[in-house]
C-alpha cells in the first residue's frame, strides 16, 4: 500500500516538470514568432549594441521564465545528488536511478543544430549538445540501480572508468592530430571541429563508463552462477 502510494505522489510531480517545461517551450516558441513578426527580429538575430523598447517585453519575459525553470531543475538536481550521495553512505548500494533517464541522451541530437547555427551566424556553441549523448548510460546505470558495492564490483568500476578514459583520451588526441594537419585555409573549421569532437568524446566516455561496468559485472554474476 505504502508503495503504490508513492509511486503515484511521484508520478504528478514529473506530470508537472514536463508540463512546465513544455509551457515554457510553447511560451518561448510565441515570443520568437512576435519579435520577427512585430520587432523585426530585433532579439533574435545577433546584435552589436541593445536598447529596450516596449516589444521587447514579450522575449524578455520568455527568457526570464526560461531562466528561472532552468534554474528550478538545477535545484531539483542538486538536491536530488545530495539525497543520493547519503543514500550511498548509509547503505552501501549504488544510487538510486531509473533507466528512463537514459532519455536524455536524446538532447545530443540537438548538437546537429550546431550545423546550421555555425553557418548562419558562425556560432559553433551548440556543438557542446554532442556531449549529452553520454546521458544514454543512464539506460545500464539504472539497471544496476541499488546494488551492492561489494570488492569485486569496486574493481569492475575501475575497470570500466580507465577503459573509458582510455577511449575517450585517444580520440581527444586524435582531434588534436587532425586539427594539426589543417591547413590555413581551413583554419576556421578547427574550432567546430575540436569543440564537436571533444563533445563527442565526452559523451562515448560517459557511455562506456557505465556500459563496461554493467557488462562486466553481468560477466561475472554469470561466471559464479556456472561455477555453482
Amino acid at each position: 500500500m505504502n508503495t503504490s502510494g508513492n509511486n503515484t505522489s511521484k508520478h504528478p510531480h514529473w506530470l508537472t516538470l514536463v508540463a512546465g517545461g513544455a509551457v515554457c517551450a510553447v511560451l518561448t516558441g510565441a515570443a520568437v514568432w512576435y519579435d520577427l513578426t512585430y520587432n523585426g527580429g530585433k532579439l533574435v538575430y545577433p546584435m552589436h549594441s541593445y536598447a529596450f523598447e516596449p516589444t521587447d517585453i514579450p522575449m524578455l519575459l520568455a527568457v526570464a521564465l526560461d531562466v528561472l525553470y532552468v534554474l528550478y531543475l538545477a535545484f531539483l538536481l542538486v538536491r536530488g545528488i545530495r539525497a543520493q550521495k547519503e543514500h550511498v553512505a548509509k547503505t552501501g548500494r549504488t544510487r538510486r536511478l531509473s533507466p528512463r533517464f537514459g532519455l536524455l541522451g536524446f538532447l545530443g541530437f540537438f548538437g546537429f543544430a550546431g550545423v546550421w547555427s555555425y553557418r548562419s551566424w558562425g556560432d559553433a556553441s551548440l556543438f557542446v549538445f554532442f556531449a549529452f549523448f553520454g546521458f544514454f548510460g543512464f539506460f545500464f546505470e539504472g539497471k544496476m540501480s541499488n546494488t551492492l558495492m561489494d570488492e569485486r564490483y569496486r574493481e569492475n568500476v575501475v575497470r570500466a572508468e580507465l577503459k573509458a578514459y582510455r577511449v575517450g583520451f585517444s580520440i581527444i588526441v586524435l582531434l588534436l592530430i587532425l586539427a594539426g594537419q589543417h591547413s590555413r585555409s581551413r583554419s576556421e573549421l578547427i574550432a567546430p571541429i575540436l569543440i564537436a569532437g571533444i563533445a563527442l568524446a565526452v559523451a562515448l566516455t560517459m557511455f562506456l563508463s557505465e556500459y563496461l561496468l554493467y557488462r562486466y559485472d553481468h560477466d561475472d554474476a554469470s561466471a559464479m552462477e556456472e561455477d555453482e
